[in-house]
């Protein structure tokens, strides 16, 4: 086991449903392993419900809600996706000032597939270069971002993905980015 992001504590942003189980279990594990602490926060506390694509997958413990949380608490921030779970996150006033507080501290974030709506919602994607489902790509230059086709793309302490098939690609990079 790497000890990489030792002492670091990672947040998980979720809804409370449409979570695409592999783009939160998956970056989880490779927060274990490299001997960080993960901890799920969502609007409401209790479960949430993910998914793998439209079937429901398992459910999950909520550590903690947007409102009893505060960025100053974590060491980085990993947003899964899911259409439903960033779509709801944007929606919620306490989870969107959670995420804009990470970037404001400068503390790293990673976000894949449909995740960066709740980073356009905060305000914080101009002028960055970032990926994301394709579907998303119109709203990310229209929100000032730069777009590519890219498996994973790190743009200062944001790491962006398109898909769980780049979670290979987006582990590792968020691993570095967050190792610091």
């Amino acid at each position: 086991m790497s000890s990489r992001l030792q002492g670091k504590t990672i947040a998980f942003a979720v809804a409370g449903e449409g979570i695409e189980e592999i783009e939160l279990t998956e970056p989880w594990l490779a927060v274990e392993e490299a001997a960080g602490t993960p901890r799920l926060i969502s609007i409401e506390a209790g479960t949430v419900q993910a998914f793998d694509h439209l079937d429901k997958a398992d459910t999950f413990d909520v550590d903690a809600t947007f409102a009893d949380s505060s960025a100053a608490d974590f060491d980085g921030l990993v947003l899964p996706g899911g259409v439903a779970n960033p779509d709801a996150l944007r929606a919620d006033e306490d989870a969107v000032k959670f995420v804009k507080a990470f970037f404001d501290s400068g503390k790293p974030v990673a976000a894949i597939c449909h995740a960066p709506w709740t980073l356009i919602e905060a305000q914080v994607v101009s002028g960055r270069r970032m990926t994301s489902w394709p579907s998303l790509r119109t709203d990310l230059e229209n929100a000032g971002a730069t777009w590519v086709d890219e498996e994973v793309v790190t743009d200062g302490n944001l790491v962006t993905s398109r898909k769980p098939d780049d979670l290979p690609a987006f582990k590792a990079a968020l691993l570095e980015v967050f190792a610091g």
